[in-house]
């Protein structure tokens, strides 16, 4: 279950206009601007400390995970992080957008896939693992939001595979996508295919286009030509 990290999170509204050079000296200030929306009600501007994010983006459960949320002036909420900005070269957040959580609706968030332990075709058949999906898109109740899926890959033999349809089912999870979709397998370690009998062809001359006649055609008349002179 994706459950909170911290008491709560503190947002002030924020006034005035919401341009770049505002934003610049929210950021200037040790805050970062955000939005919050959802549950039916407005989408309110504000400012959060991005330690507290950071904090909570680094928890197991990640940006599932469901916190208080405080605005000053409203009533406390349930939220989550759906969505952020980060600073392309030294990676500070710049934005986050926040919702409110009602807790009785079922929502749709993507949770990761943990695989656990060496499998049989790894340890004794020579085999590599493959982690082909990391997540999965499931639809539950916000309480039922696990932090990431674990799965025991370590019977898995040479040539099988773990599906979605392998994953652990329960009754507060509803899994969406292809239930054949291949979440690992086990397969042969690609090696470089050598053709052994390949031949290097050596380089053809170039044809050149000849002018004139041939040097058989030509002897005859040279023939010609000295018989005249004698």
């Amino acid at each position: 279950m994706a459950s909170s990290t911290v008491s709560a999170v503190v947002a002030t509204p924020r006034e005035g206009r919401f341009n770049k050079n505002a934003a610049r000296r929210v950021r200037v200030e040790g805050k970062i601007p955000a939005v919050v929306y959802g549950a039916g009600q407005g989408a309110v501007a504000v400012t959060v400390d991005p330690r507290v994010i950071t904090k909570i983006l680094h928890s197991d459960s990640g940006h599932n995970t469901i916190f208080d949320l405080e605005v000053t002036g409203a009533s406390l909420v349930k939220a989550m992080i759906v969505d952020w900005q980060r600073e392309p070269i030294k990676g500070a957040l710049l934005h986050i957008d926040l919702k409110r959580i009602a807790m009785d609706k079922t929502m749709i968030v993507s949770v990761p896939i943990q695989l656990t332990g060496v499998p049989l075709g790894v340890r004794t058949q020579g085999g590599i693992l493959e982690h082909v999906l990391r997540e999965v898109e499931i639809e539950c109740l916000p309480g039922d939001i696990p932090s990431h899926l674990d799965v025991d890959v370590s019977g898995l033999e040479l040539n099988q595979a773990i599906h979605v349809s392998d994953l652990p089912h329960s009754g507060s999870i509803k899994f969406l996508g292809e239930e054949g979709a291949t979440v690992a397998h086990v397969t042969v370690m690609r090696e470089e295919v050598v053709e052994a009998e390949a031949v290097v062809a050596a380089p053809a001359e170039p044809e050149v286009a000849k002018k004139g006649k041939t040097d058989a055609e030509a002897a005859p008349a040279a023939d010609a030509k000295d018989a005249k002179k004698k």
